[in-house]
């Protein structure tokens, strides 16, 4: 039947999809664990990016939206910090918005521009929640700040996608 057809062409990008959410998740909460090697409020590599970078690359806007759900929703709760879910989810789709616009015209040579950009957006997505949760319009001079800080963090994790876009090519289906 039709739906068992369906069944199959999803079920093995589910499963992959399902544990590139995983390891985004994983790699979110071990960075929470670690000593911020960058001592700037706000200011973290973000190396669960480079499993959003790769998902978008690799499978597509729907795939790499269900990453970095996945990741944004059960991270802060495994983190205990639910206040960062607001931030997170702010930055995460303001940043994948940004990637997903540069994502049809760059090649695979090219990954870490979408990251970089998204880094960037990633930070003003954050600075506008905490302006607007913390009712601080001062808040917006810390911006270049997170914006450099954001084009570092996105060339680093856009250049891991890259390489692993490079080597990888594409997971194989189920």
């Amino acid at each position: 039947s039709d739906m068992e057809g369906l069944k199959k062409r999803l079920g093995g990008k589910t499963q992959i999809w399902a544990g590139l959410g995983c390891i985004a998740l994983g790699l979110y909460v071990l960075e929470a664990q670690l000593p911020n090697p960058i001592p700037v409020a706000g200011v973290k590599l973000g190396l669960s990016n480079i499993v959003s970078i790769y998902t978008l690359f690799a499978y597509g806007p729907w795939a790499a939206l269900g990453v970095l759900l996945t990741r944004v929703l059960l991270g802060s709760l495994f983190a205990g910090q639910l206040i960062s879910l607001a931030y997170s989810l702010a930055g995460g789709l303001l940043s994948l918005a940004a990637m997903l616009i540069l994502r049809q015209v760059l090649t695979l040579r090219q990954i870490w521009v979408a990251s970089v950009l998204g880094g960037i957006f990633h930070n003003i997505g954050q600075i506008l929640i905490a302006m607007l949760l913390t009712a601080t319009p001062r808040l917006i001079y810390y911006l270049p700040v997170l914006i450099a800080a954001g084009m570092l963090a996105g060339l680093f994790t856009g250049l891991c996608a890259q390489f692993l876009l490079q080597h990888m090519k594409k997971l194989p289906p189920g």
